[in-house]
C-alpha cells in the first residue's frame, strides 16, 4: 500500500489524526519503533476501521504496542469496537507483546466536568466502561494530552472573532496596531523556528527533543502538504511561531514558540487568529489547540496555557486518556515501575537541546 493511499483511507474514518498517518509512522520508525498498518472491512468490502500500530522492541522477543490516537472507527458502533479491540489484542498476544496502549480521540464530554454546561457523550463513556470491565488499566504514562480545547471553525470569521474573550480580542488588535505581521514559512525557516522553540523550552521549563527529531517531523509534514508554519515578525525579524497541521478536515496546534523580544506586542495572539483563519480557509471544521488541564483548577500545571486557549473562544473536550492492556501482567508491572526512572534519565540527557 502506498503512503498516500493509507492517508486517504484513514481520512474518511471518524477521529482521523495526523498521529495515525504514514508520515508519523516513518518519523517513529526513525527513533526505534516498528509501524504496522491494520484495517477492517464490512460485509460489502468497505473500510470501516483502521489502525497504525507502533511496536517498540524491548529485547528477548518482547515488545509493547502503542496506537497513538487510534484505532480509528465509529465508537458508537459497539459491535465494531469490540471486534477491532479483540482482533488487536489477539494479534498482540500472538506476537508476544507485554502490553498495548491506546488513546483514541473519543470524547467523554464537552465542557468542564461537573459544571452546569457539561455535555456527556455516549461513545466516550461507553469506552470508559469497556476499559474498566475488560481489564484495562488507566496508564500512568499519558503520552498525549487526555483533554483539549477545540474551536468550531464552522462559523463566519466575524463570529469566530466575537466568540473570543474581550481581552483576547483586544490583544489580537493590539498586535496588529503594533506592527506585528504573520507569514507562512518554508523549510528554510525551520532552523530559526527550532531556535525559538529551544528558547521557549528554556524560559518555560519544559523538555524538548533533539533538533533532528523536529526537523524530521516538520519536513515530512510540510512535504506532504499537511504542515503550515506560521511566523510572526516585527520589522522583518521573527519573534514567534506556530506549527499548524491540517488534515482530514481538522487542524492542530502542536508546537508553539516565541522569543522574549517584542512579547509586549502580543505576537502569539495574532498568530492564533491567523491560524484560525488559515485552517478555516483550508476546509478544517475543528481547530484542536492540543492540551488542557487534567483537573480544571488553578493548581493544574496547564492552567495558564488553558486560560490562553480558552480566551480564543474554544470549548473543553474531555477524553478517557490512555489505557493499557497488560498481556504479561508480571512483566508489565515491572515495566511501569522502571519506565518513569528511564524517562527521567532521557529528560536529563536531552535537557539542553539547543547545544545539539
Amino acid at each position: 500500500m502506498k503512503d498516500i493511499s493509507w492517508n486517504q483511507l484513514i481520512a474518511e474514518l471518524p477521529g482521523a489524526s495526523i498521529l495515525q498517518t504514514s508520515e508519523w509512522a516513518e518519523i517513529k520508525s526513525n527513533v526505534g519503533w516498528k509501524p504496522s498498518f491494520q484495517q477492517w472491512k464490512n460485509k460489502v468490502g468497505n473500510i470501516e476501521a483502521a489502525a497504525m500500530i507502533l511496536e517498540k522492541p524491548l529485547g528477548l522477543g518482547r515488545s509493547f504496542w502503542y496506537i497513538p490516537r487510534g484505532p480509528l472507527l465509529d465508537w458508537n458502533n459497539l459491535a465494531l469496537r469490540d471486534r477491532v479491540i479483540k482482533d488487536i489484542l489477539r494479534k498482540a498476544k500472538e506476537e508476544h507483546a507485554i502490553f498495548i496502549k491506546i488513546d483514541p480521540d473519543v470524547p467523554v464530554g464537552f465542557g468542564i466536568p461537573e459544571s452546569d454546561t457539561y455535555q456527556p457523550i455516549y461513545a466516550g463513556n461507553a469506552l470508559s466502561g469497556m476499559y474498566k470491565k475488560e481489564g484495562w488499566y488507566f496508564s500512568n504514562q499519558q503520552i498525549q494530552f487526555a483533554n483539549s480545547v477545540w474551536i468550531d471553525l464552522q462559523q463566519s470569521e466575524e463570529d469566530l472573532l466575537a466568540a473570543m474573550k474581550q481581552r483576547t480580542r483586544y490583544k489580537v488588535r493590539l498586535a496588529e496596531k503594533k506592527g506585528v505581521t504573520v507569514r507562512i514559512g518554508t523549510p528554510s525557516d525551520f532552523e530559526e523556528i527550532f531556535s525559538m522553540y529551544a528558547e521557549t523550552s528554556d524560559r518555560d521549563h519544559f523538555i524538548i527533543r533533539e533538533k533532528s527529531y523536529y526537523l524530521d517531523v516538520w519536513n515530512r509534514f510540510f512535504e506532504s502538504g499537511v504542515l503550515k508554519p506560521l511566523i510572526a515578525e516585527v520589522e522583518g525579524k521573527a519573534v514567534a511561531g506556530l506549527m499548524l497541521f491540517i488534515y482530514a478536515q481538522k487542524a492542530w496546534y502542536i508546537y508553539g514558540m516565541s522569543r522574549d523580544l517584542h512579547r509586549e506586542k502580543m505576537p502569539n495572539y495574532l498568530l492564533q487568529w491567523e491560524a484560525i483563519k488559515t485552517a478555516k480557509k483550508a476546509g478544517a471544521a475543528i481547530y484542536d489547540l492540543w492540551g488542557a488541564p487534567d483537573h480544571f483548577d488553578e493548581n493544574d500545571r496547564m492552567w495558564g496555557v488553558y486560560q490562553f486557549k480558552k480566551g480564543l473562544g474554544g470549548y473543553e473536550v474531555i477524553t478517557p486518556g490512555a489505557w493499557d492492556y497488560p498481556i504479561n501482567k508480571p512483566v508489565y508491572q515491572l515495566f511501569i515501575k522502571t519506565l518513569p526512572k528511564f524517562l527521567e534519565f532521557l529528560k536529563k540527557k536531552n535537557r539542553n537541546p539547543s547545544a545539539n
